[in-house]
């Protein structure tokens, strides 16, 4: 096929998905009434042009995995929330909900993401300090009240516990009367950046993986609207990681992941195209926006290359973004709003599909109402005023863009390339490779701030005398409190019995090879708790110990 061809197949592409979406409007026109045409492209004597940008939502998706991206419909605007327990969250919810937000994106507290009940020992002084305490059923059924699953799309983000959760949820829409497979939305669930930079595993790698795979292989019969993963660069890049290691850390893990469902049976083209991915959107515009768009290329040749994968949506890169939370600075706080409105528009104009724009006042707790508002406001600000969601990929062309799309492509293909030679992500992560890396890149960073060779605005210069912020969000000691009644009474209320009757079905299948799943959902449905299924998966799997780098 031609370029010319190919071009016009993507004109038709376009004008039916833009069939598919009235939502938006045809006529894209600035203010002096100058037409903003849908796509930008050069004359087709530009070298490698089709190998190395193509059309939007063709291969290799360097500008885009969708033809009309955001002129058809906008990114999902899922603000992260989740805090003290599951009525307070619910009220958060609602809030975002009615203020425009346009999708859920579920914040855990500590012990719901290591696996402990709000009553456990470990649990102590953290119950709902981070994100919303969830230890059964009953606080999932609290959690989405008056919220119908049909009709929204939601994100957690969980890891060890992945598939207790997504278990919980099933359950939450079932008693709604919405089946599993009408309901849609993301885990997280991505162990291996827990080994490497975040700590909220619990397993070793390899029941971990199994879990993972079996989450696969579930979804894919019962739950086919689910994302079943989210391969997550953004803790590797808060853990202090460069712009290339985010990439390549986080495409050598989604090799892992591939390689791993392939190895248990699966066919990639089965699963692949629900695979999603988690990108942090730091300051540096034109670096984000470069990051992104050699991460679409390098996993669409990944995928057809190294897999052989046939599906088109197998060979997507469909990316979640959040802003950088380590960034923003507790001085001067009202700084991080402009902070954020830079990474915001980087992720939009490197073409992501969903949208988290973090607070001014995260750096000191857990964001107000009001910092929440003005959050999703930046990104409807820059959906409906800036000009920048009226053509697809608007950057591409600029030789600063292309340049560092292609440098950053090079340097993230070396590094996995080395974690190759060792033997895998999996591998590389046992011998603290990563690890290594992340922690040498944090401590340049680091190291430069306090040099001053890097300037943070309000830290280390424009510096002001200021007293701290009054309107804090604190979570109350008395929901932990509330939160063990509560759990207690649903211990003594519940059929103990049948709860007995599905643990010890659980442990049977953990140490066989059924999949892990249907027991789980079992457990689940009979108010066993997220403890108590986890404890069973510690007897059987064990826990893993952090690998120490030197």
């Amino acid at each position: 096929m031609s370029i010319s061809e190919k071009k016009q197949a993507w004109e038709d592409a376009a004008a039916k998905g833009l069939a598919k979406s009235p939502e938006r409007r045809k006529e894209f026109k600035t203010s002096s009434d100058i037409t903003m045409e849908r796509c930008f492209t050069p004359g087709f004597d530009y070298p490698g042009y089709d190998e190395q940008l193509g059309f939007p939502g063709s291969y290799p998706y360097t500008r885009g995995v969708q033809p009309t991206m955001y002129r058809g419909r906008f990114w999902t605007m899922r603000q992260y929330a989740g805090f003290g327990n599951a009525k307070e969250s619910n009220e958060r919810y609602k809030y975002l909900l009615s203020a425009g937000q346009t999708g859920l994106s579920i914040a855990f507290d500590l012990p719901t993401q290591m696996g402990y009940d709000s009553d456990a020992g470990m649990s102590m002084g953290e119950v709902g300090k981070v994100g919303v305490a969830i230890d059964s059923l009953a606080d999932m059924e609290i959690l989405f009240d008056g919220i119908p699953l049909d009709k929204v799309s939601t994100s957690m983000t969980i890891n060890s516990t992945a598939a207790i959760l997504l278990c919980m949820y099933i359950a939450v829409a079932e008693k709604q009367g919405v089946p599993a497979d009408k309901i849609s939305g993301t885990i997280q669930n991505d162990i291996l950046k827990e080994y490497m930079a975040r700590g909220t595993y619990i397993y070793p790698p390899k029941e971990s993986m199994r879990i993972i795979t079996d989450i696969f292989a579930y979804c894919k019969d019962n739950v086919p609207k689910w994302n079943t993963i989210s391969i997550s660069g953004y803790h590797i890049r808060e853990a202090g990681s460069s712009a290339v290691q985010e990439v390549a850390f986080t495409l050598a893990d989604g090799i892992a992941y591939v390689d791993a469902a392939i190895k248990v049976g699966l066919d990639v083209d089965e699963f692949a195209p629900r695979l999603a991915f988690f990108f942090n959107s730091h300051n540096n515009l034109f670096e984000e926006v470069a990051k992104f768009r050699a991460a679409r290329r390098m996993w669409a040749r990944i995928m057809k290359e190294r897999f052989g994968a046939k599906d088109p949506k197998s060979l997507m890169l469909r990316f979640h973004t959040q802003t950088a939370g380590c960034t923003l600075t507790a001085q001067q706080p009202d700084n991080n709003i402009p902070r954020v409105t830079i990474q915001a528009l980087a992720a939009v104009l490197g073409g992501t599909q969903s949208l988290h724009t973090n607070s001014r006042d995260e750096a000191l707790a857990l964001p107000t109402e009001d910092s929440v508002r003005i959050a999703l406001r930046t990104q409807q600000v820059i959906a409906y005023e800036s000009g920048a969601a009226d053509s697809v990929d608007p950057l591409a062309g600029s030789f600063l863009v292309e340049s560092l799309t292609d440098q950053i492509e090079t340097a993230a293909l070396e590094y996995i390339e080395k974690i190759d030679k060792l033997g895998g992500a999996v591998e590389a992560i046992s011998r603290g490779f990563q690890q290594k890396e992340i922690q040498d890149s944090a401590y340049t960073y680091q190291r430069d701030i306090e040099k001053s060779d890097l300037v943070i605005v309000g830290v280390n210069k424009f510096t002001v005398q200021e007293p701290p912020p009054k309107d804090l969000l604190r979570v109350k000691e008395a929901v932990e409190i509330g939160q063990k009644k509560f759990l207690a009474e649903l211990k003594a209320g519940r059929d103990n019995g049948a709860v007995a009757e599905s643990l010890k079905a659980l442990d049977a299948a953990a140490r066989g090879t059924d999949n892990l799943l249907p027991p789980i959902l079992a457990a689940v449905k009979v108010y066993a708790t997220l403890g108590e299924i986890s404890d069973v998966f510690r007897t059987v799997f064990g826990t893993h110990r952090e690998t120490v780098v030197l």
